[in-house]
């Protein structure tokens, strides 16, 4: 057996044994351990931290080739591919930096079980779910604070700093990223640490059965290891329903939308108002509505870099969509930019490593349609509260001002 100082335990469930490995993600000892134990002939399966969609990125590079970007924008998923991405480059600053493939021994789990025709079980909880677990915790003002800051950080030119490889040690780029954020934050820790140590012990519970296993391998980040070493030991609860309990999306708030509402029905009101005074005051307020909420999405496809033709349905669309919402400004800029500029093999292709700096996002046609979402999305609303303020002043002095 190995000497190496990856910290292991334990566990008996019955009928089955279950031994964690604490692995650091970009350490190539923790590679070469999780190798020689598979290797040894003492388990029949191995568990990764993984989810289906990150095992897919994982040994699948070219599955972003397969993103359908028009269901993405339909769907409303730009923030979450959007923050996908940025995990990415992330991860890719980190092995240019340090040559160190972050997740290497994940990966080596998995072709040495395929080697040996071992069961590869997937116990992390979906990403995306993850997200929005962390997001439904927040208010508004955190929920955009950390993303705009997790951006920032993600794709900044600067190199990746010790405090960050420590983190790494303990934990996944997930949670490394998290981690200027996530001290001492309850409302962060649950759902990224605490609730995905209890979703893979219960995993750890449930699988084995399914393939009939009886000596598993838990390939786990060494942060992971106490957490579920005691969610195995004292959770008594029923797996699949723990699982099924931690999948659920806490349902969006209904304060952002009654407020969206609300300010449509004060705007229409001021239209109203406007004209019962003059019809070419009324029409004064209209335009200004036109020119300042269009005209801020616009601005905001043409910083992206978008298409002429999309910088103009912008300035059309935003005035209408921000008196709409259940439909934005970016899902028709994003559908525009991407039918004049549609994105080529080659973009799809070098996508993972245009992200990694801020310039490849422009350049990379795929990318830029995100942005120019985002961009006319941030656009049309300050232009919503901007031009809103100004109907309201116009409205308190009057016709004749």
């Amino acid at each position: 057996m190995s000497e190496s100082n990856e910290p292991k335990r334990e566990i008996d469930l019955a009928d089955v044994r279950v031994t964690l490995l604490g692995t650091a993600h970009v350490s190539r000892a923790s590679a070469e351990e999780v190798r020689t134990l598979l290797r040894s002939g003492d388990y029949d399966a191995v568990a990764v931290e993984l989810c289906q969609s990150r095992f897919s990125a994982l040994m699948d590079p070219k599955s972003l080739s397969e993103l359908d970007l028009f269901s993405v924008i339909r769907q409303r998923q730009v923030y979450m591919v959007m923050a996908n991405l940025a995990l990415s480059a992330y991860q890719q600053r980190l092995a240019d930096q340090f040559d160190i493939e972050p997740g290497a021994e994940q990966r080596v789990a998995v072709h040495v079980a395929k080697e040996l025709d071992l069961p590869v079980l997937l116990i992390d909880r979906e990403i995306g779910v993850t997200l929005k677990r962390i997001s439904a915790n927040l208010n508004w003002w955190k929920r955009y604070t950390l993303f705009t800051g997790l951006l920032a950080s993600m794709l900044t030119a600067e190199k990746v700093s010790e405090e960050e490889i420590e983190h790494l040690k303990d934990g996944d780029v997930l949670e490394t990223t998290f981690a200027e954020f996530a001290h001492d934050r309850q409302d962060l820790y649950r759902p990224l640490i605490d609730e995905r140590d209890r979703y893979m012990a219960a995993k750890l519970r449930s699988e084995p059965q399914r393939v009939g296993a009886k000596r598993i391998l838990a390939v786990v980040g060494a942060g992971h290891l106490k957490g579920i070493g005691e969610y195995l030991e004292r959770d008594r609860e029923e797996p699949r329903g723990v699982v099924r309990a931690l999948e659920q999306v806490p349902p969006p708030s209904r304060w952002p939308r009654v407020l969206a509402w609300l300010v449509v029905i004060l705007i229409l009101s001021g239209f109203a108002f406007g004209f019962s005074q003059s019809t070419s005051f009324g029409w004064g307020l209209v335009v200004a509505w036109v020119l300042i909420n269009g005209g801020l999405s616009a601005l905001g496809v043409a910083l992206a870099g978008g298409h002429p033709l999309t910088v103009g349905a912008a300035f059309v669309a935003a005035p209408l969509t921000s008196l709409n919402p259940t439909i934005g400004a970016g899902m028709v800029t994003a559908a525009v930019e991407l039918a004049m500029r549609k994105p080529r093999v080659a973009d799809f292709g070098h996508l993972r490593a245009d992200v990694v700096n801020l310039r490849g996002w422009w350049r990379n046609r795929v990318s830029r349609v995100f942005l120019v979402f985002l961009f006319s999305t941030l656009g049309s609303a300050i232009g919503t509260y901007v031009a809103g303020f100004h109907i309201f002043d116009q409205l308190v002095r009057g016709p004749g001002a």
